[in-house]
């Protein structure tokens, strides 16, 4: 039997997940207006470009008619034609469930509409995309996002699940606070590199989890399991708190850079276009680049 606060938040979801769509749709509609996609040189046969002959380069690729044309050796590149899979988990536990103010989405809700703009924007690209933990292989066509919204909802807790489907050398990306040890993270993140997957971190998080603006005698409740901590001056608490966040993400930025993964952050109160747009361009770039 589903316990009733799951099915609670299962319900809520599910009811907020229409406007996330449209909103996810627009987001990815204005990426791909202002992109060529993720064009880069690979075995295909359609002409990219020509760049020039740099050393290592073998004396069999030089195309000899352009490179009569102007001044130095010139290469000619086909555009990689192999699609890519891409598995993607937005963090929806109860950490995430939170703003600091009316005017913003909670975090919860940033996290699915930036998962889902980049399965949108992914998907008219022509990749192939999954939910990470789910059994269903990667979807293609703009027409698989609704059933790929409903899987990145139906994940709960902050716990990165387990590939029930091995994602091996695809492309992983994970949404969440990552608030939780960084052992924890390292871990999880270790067992998806291992099977040869790159990936990429987005921390999204409420801006008063940044710059902590409290003042006076504030209760402290967690959302997860509902403690509480009282501060009796939380602003002498905010000095020590930009170190220990500034540590805990320098922890983050170290895992994912030791898996040759890549590491952001994104607040809530900005736009979520220019995190997506830095974010597809670290996905163009080939794996050995990064």
């Amino acid at each position: 039997m589903i316990p009733p606060r799951a099915l609670a938040e299962a319900q809520d979801l599910a009811a907020r997940l229409p406007p996330l769509l449209v909103a996810a749709e627009r987001v990815a509609a204005s990426l791909a207006g202002g992109t060529h996609g993720r064009r880069r040189p690979g075995p295909g046969e359609t002409f990219w470009q020509y760049r020039r002959a740099q050393p290592g380069d073998s004396a069999a690729a030089i195309d000899w008619r352009r490179s009569a044309r102007g001044n130095g050796l010139y290469l000619r590149e086909t555009e990689w034609s192999a699609t890519q899979s891409f598995w993607l988990w937005s963090d929806t536990s109860g950490s995430m469930d939170w703003r600091s103010g009316p005017d913003l989405p909670e975090k919860r809700d940033r996290a699915l509409l930036m998962s889902l703009a980049l399965a949108a924007l992914l998907l008219r690209l022509g990749e192939r995309v999954a939910v990470l933990g789910t059994s269903e292989a990667p979807a293609t066509g703009p027409g698989s996002l609704p059933r790929l919204a409903a899987e990145l909802a139906a994940r709960s807790g902050s716990t990165i699940p387990r590939p029930a489907r091995p994602p091996r050398h695809g492309e992983v990306v994970l949404v969440s606070d990552f608030l939780m040890p960084p052992e924890q993270v390292s871990a999880q993140v270790s067992a998806l590199a291992a099977l040869g997957n790159g990936g990429h971190l987005l921390q999204v998080l409420d801006p008063a989890e940044e710059t902590l603006p409290y003042a006076g005698r504030v209760r402290f409740i967690d959302t997860e399991d509902d403690s509480e901590v009282l501060a009796r001056r939380a602003e002498d608490w905010r000095d020590d708190y930009a170190r220990r966040l500034a540590q805990h993400r320098d922890a983050l930025a170290a895992i994912a850079a030791a898996h040759g993964w890549s590491f952001a952050t994104h607040r809530t109160d900005h736009p979520p276009q220019m995190a997506l747009l830095a974010l597809q361009v670290r996905l163009a770039r080939p794996r050995s680049r990064r």
